[in-house]
């Protein structure tokens, strides 16, 4: 095959040595950051490929053949707790003397130890259960490195092989583009290098990060001054990430208020719905933002961030592209700043430091024009979005949260499913005054563990919890299922099946048939009713929205765990997700007129 980019060359020739080496098998696990290690082995005739959806079973499966065959296996799988899932396997390789080649992707360098999602400290992850472990350079093409590579290849085969045998660990981090696009060797590939370039042409050197902590001063000079500073901006954002604290809300809000600043508050921030004052949250925005157009238009002189970095990825992309706006993060927590576009983290209680601020604020009357744009735009996505959804009779992903925010009451907790469920209710669900919690695993983002953490917090939940899961995670967790059989657990979970991993047919992987269904949208053609049977569960198949609703509301009254299935198709996602952006647009255009579009 052709290099397109470094990813490839690099990954390619690795893959092309190990198969000199005379490595005959290879277990691949989806995932978007493996891509350039799963497309090569694709691509290499003499290896033979084994797709498996669970990390874990893959693991052990390539156990067994190493087992057999005595003679190293290749494992292949995505970054974060993809990882973790292979460490059972790793174990018995290492106590049997089995040759395993661990081969895990990986962030690069610029977003480890900055709250990326899907990241973790991969680095030497397997302890002495391996033989040897190795941080990959991040890929290049110039000739020490390609020859690097091609060593160490046939290094970790020997490795694995010379008694005694066992596993040897390759963590591989990757910039984007992970698909295997064709780009000029002399563009950045990654947007820390663009940004680095963007301030170096701008204002000849990267802003100065500064750290500030407030502990135990909360009207200290510094406050004071920040208080000040913002009073005198008046095109301010707050950006509400994951949060747990559900008292933070009635103190941001107010703050908003003081300030004029529009809030936008992820859906797992605890901001968007409850019963403080809601006049600055704007929701919906994920349909809007990611516009160019509007992007460029709307230009923050200030953005005050709290806590986690937010689900929406246009809206990472917003923040990137005014990245020399003055970037403020009040994260107690640490220092969850992948991008690197913060000017100031302040390491203070985020409720005490907005509860000072809006004591000390004084600003002039806002004009409201930047306030009123933001809720005219939440306004005109919300009417688009709702009149697409009410004409809407497929069984679409989205409109399961808007669905949800009709029937949910102020005794549910919404557990999500991370990759695209969260995504969707980030996008879709509603502000309301019903004070709704809402959790996800969002530390890592894995999709494992994600059906026994909401029957986790079933147990000491005053609320109804309702777990929305997309299949994939769903099928990785259903042991955890015989919690709610032995408990007699009172929860609705809802299993949004598009048959694989729908999440990659919104990514560029799409675009490469040749690859794209057996390495990434990975088909099972399983539905899971004999599964909720198994473990004595109530069962359903909603397969009309009207059914759905029935047994949704049916179900928040039973005292026990009803699993209800929602089967969708990856294309026909991608599709309506598109239709309903387009709407968005139109309407805000109609809204506004096209002075920003030109």
């Amino acid at each position: 095959m052709s290099f397109e980019n470094r990813n490839y060359a690099f990954a390619g020739a690795f893959v092309e040595e190990l198969g000199r080496c005379g490595l005959k098998h290879v277990c691949i696990c989806p995932g978007s950051r493996s891509a350039p290690l799963a497309i090569s082995f694709a691509h290499y005739a003499g290896i033979r490929k084994w797709v498996h959806l669970d990390e874990r079973s893959a693991a052990f499966f390539a156990l067994g053949i190493a087992k057999y065959m005595n003679e190293p296996v290749a494992l292949v799988c995505s970054s974060g707790t993809a990882t973790v899932n292979f460490l059972p396997a790793i174990v018995e390789a290492h106590y049997s003397s089995i040759p395993l080649l661990v081969l895990t992707a990986d962030r690069p360098s610029e977003l480890l130890d900055w709250g990326a999602l899907q990241t973790i400290d991969q680095i030497h992850m397997y302890g002495n259960n391996v033989k040897w472990s190795v941080n990959m350079p991040t890929p290049d093409t110039n000739q020490s490195v390609m020859a690097f590579v091609r060593s160490v290849a046939g290094r970790a085969f020997a490795m694995a092989n010379e008694k005694p045998r066992g596993a040897v660990h390759l963590n591989f981090p990757f910039r984007e583009p992970l698909e295997p696009a064709n780009i000029s060797t002399d563009l950045p590939e990654s947007a820390a290098e663009l940004q680095s370039q963007a301030y170096r042409g701008r204002s000849g050197k990267r802003p100065y990060l500064r750290s500030i902590s407030a502990e135990g001063k909360i009207f200290s000079d510094e406050i004071k001054q920040l208080a000040s500073k913002l009073a005198s901006l008046e095109r301010g954002l707050i950006i509400c990430g994951p949060e747990t604290n559900t008292k933070l809300a009635a103190e941001v809000a107010n703050l908003a208020q003081c300030l004029d600043y529009p809030i936008l508050a992820d859906c797992l921030s605890q901001i968007r719905c409850g019963p403080h004052d809601q006049n600055m949250v704007i929701d919906y925005y994920d349909s809007f933002i990611g516009d160019k157009d509007l992007i460029a238009s709307l230009v923050p002189q200030v953005v005050l961030r709290f806590g986690a970095l937010p689900v929406s990825k246009p809206l990472t992309r917003y923040l990137e592209h005014h990245h020399l706006t003055y970037h403020i993060l009040i994260d107690e927590e640490g220092w969850r700043d992948p991008f690197h576009l913060t000017s100031e983290i302040w390491h203070t209680d985020a409720q005490s430091l907005c509860s000072a601020l809006s004591s000390l604020t004084e600003r002039e009357e806002s004009t409201g024009e930047w306030s009123n744009r933001w809720r005219n735009l939440a306004k005109s996505a919300k009417d688009a979005i709702q009149r697409e959804l009410s004409e809407m009779n497929d069984m679409f992903e989205g409109k399961v949260f808007t669905e949800l925010g009709k029937l949910l009451t102020a005794d549910s907790l919404l557990f999500v499913g991370n990759s695209m469920p969260v995504r969707n209710m980030d996008t879709f669900f509603p502000s309301m005054k019903t004070p709704i919690r809402f959790m996800a695993n969002r530390g890592a983002s894995g999709i494992d563990g994600v059906v026994s953490s909401a029957l986790g917090a079933s147990v000491v939940s005053q609320e109804r919890v309702v777990l929305v899961i997309g299949d994939i995670s769903f099928y990785h967790d259903m042991n955890g299922l015989l919690a709610a059989k032995n408990f007699g657990l009172e929860t609705t979970i809802i299993v949004l099946n598009n048959n694989g991993g729908g999440i990659f047919s919104f990514l560029p992987h799409a675009d490469y048939e040749e690859v794209f269904e057996s390495y990434f949208a990975t088909p099972h053609n399983l539905t899971f009713k004999a599964g909720a049977e198994l473990y004595g569960l109530d069962y359903y198949l909603a397969n009309n929205w009207e059914t759905f609703r029935k047994v949704v509301k049916g179900s928040l009254k039973e005292s026990n765990t009803t699993v209800i299935e929602v089967t969708s198709n990856q294309k026909s996602n991608v599709r309506l997700h598109r239709q309903i952006e387009e709407a968005v647009v139109m309407q805000i255009q109609q809204s506004e007129g096209e002075q920003w579009s030109k």
